[in-house]
């Protein structure tokens, strides 16, 4: 079973927490990443922004599921930034974009694809699950 590295933006951990779907691609991706089929990649920055968005009141997130979700990501690998030249339409992306470049084979998970640059390393949750799904069937 090859091993994936990757950033989830906040957005994907919301979408996972949110979803009735047990089949969501947001879901399995944090099943994969319980199953060691993802390993996360964070710093301190990234935690950061996880635990400011996740205890915004319009979620009402429960303050356990936050906390199992911090320690999930928390169980990962811890990366400092490799600096890019690449501009970004939200400067708090960035840091997840630097992340991903500091691991060889490292992605960013993403709903909001046009926030980052166009690249291979910024992909979907169900471009993500393409490529863990291809590599695991074959």
């Amino acid at each position: 079973m090859k091993t994936f590295y990757a950033v989830f933006d906040t957005n994907v951990l919301v979408s996972a927490l949110m979803s009735k779907r047990a089949d969501s691609p947001t879901v399995l991706l944090l099943d994969y990443v319980l199953d060691g089929r993802i390993v996360l990649l964070y710093n301190e920055d990234i935690i950061h922004e996880y635990e400011e968005v996740l205890h915004r009141g319009k979620f009402d997130f429960s303050e356990d599921s936050i906390l199992n979700l911090i320690e999930l990501v928390k169980s990962g690998l811890y990366l400092s930034p490799t600096e890019s030249d690449e501009t970004f339409p939200d400067k708090d992306d960035q840091v997840f974009y630097e992340v991903a470049l500091s691991k060889e084979d490292g992605y960013v998970v993403t709903g909001n694809i046009k926030h980052f640059p166009k690249s291979p390393i910024v992909v979907t949750p169900a471009e993500m699950m393409h490529l863990i799904q291809g590599t695991n069937n074959n």
